[in-house]
């Protein structure tokens, strides 16, 4: 009866010792699965952040650079807008002064005289239409009388002020409308003013 009861006994704690260990076992795996979920799970959570960050710091790029640009054409645009105010009320009194018929008979004739003393040809002239009435008698009857050669005389409504003249065979004219006189004040202007404007 002692060996029986040895016997069970020794079967128990084989039994009791194999299932412990199995126990364990299992235990040592389930907490290694845990460990390597948990793993996972705080490498992808970091991948998300870093791509979350990354497309965060994209983004904040993209708008930086986006209000740079507007900010610069905005700048731009103003400058401009002062250049041309600037201009526009420099260049304003000569082009009133471009459409005032004594002047304008003055500074023809000059320029008429030239042109007879060095070529001795006939003239074409483009006056504004406005100034038909004043300048078509000058043109005319005395123009040709004082430089010595033919006038002819076009009006047009393109020409708010000032005159073009050259040789009526073609070739080649001379500008001075305040179209041409503005543009011609605007680019020695231009430089001055944005310095002064803006250093």
């Amino acid at each position: 009866m002692d060996k029986l009861q040895e016997l069970t006994e020794k079967l128990y704690q084989e039994g009791l010792s194999k299932g412990k260990q199995e126990g364990e076992e299992i235990l040592a795996d389930a907490r290694a699965r845990a460990a390597r979920i948990l793993e996972d799970a705080r490498v992808e959570a970091e991948a998300v952040k870093a791509q979350a960050e990354k497309e965060a710091a994209d983004y904040r790029t993209k708008v930086e650079s986006d209000l740079k640009m507007a900010a610069r054409q905005s700048i731009q645009a103003t400058r401009q807008d002062i250049e041309s105010l600037v201009v526009s009320r420099i260049a304003a009194p000569a082009a009133d002064i471009l459409s005032e018929e004594s002047f304008l008979k003055e500074i023809i004739t000059a320029v008429a005289k030239n042109f007879s003393a060095s070529e001795s040809k006939d003239l074409s002239l483009i006056l504004p239409e406005k100034l038909r009435d004043a300048l078509e008698p000058f043109v005319s009857a005395e123009l040709g009388r004082i430089i010595g050669a033919g006038v002819k005389a076009e009006f047009s409504s393109k020409v708010s002020g000032g005159f073009v003249i050259g040789p009526a065979d073609g070739g080649y004219r001379i500008s001075l409308t305040d179209e041409t006189f503005k543009e011609l004040i605007a680019a020695y202007l231009r430089p001055t003013a944005r310095k002064l404007l803006f250093g």
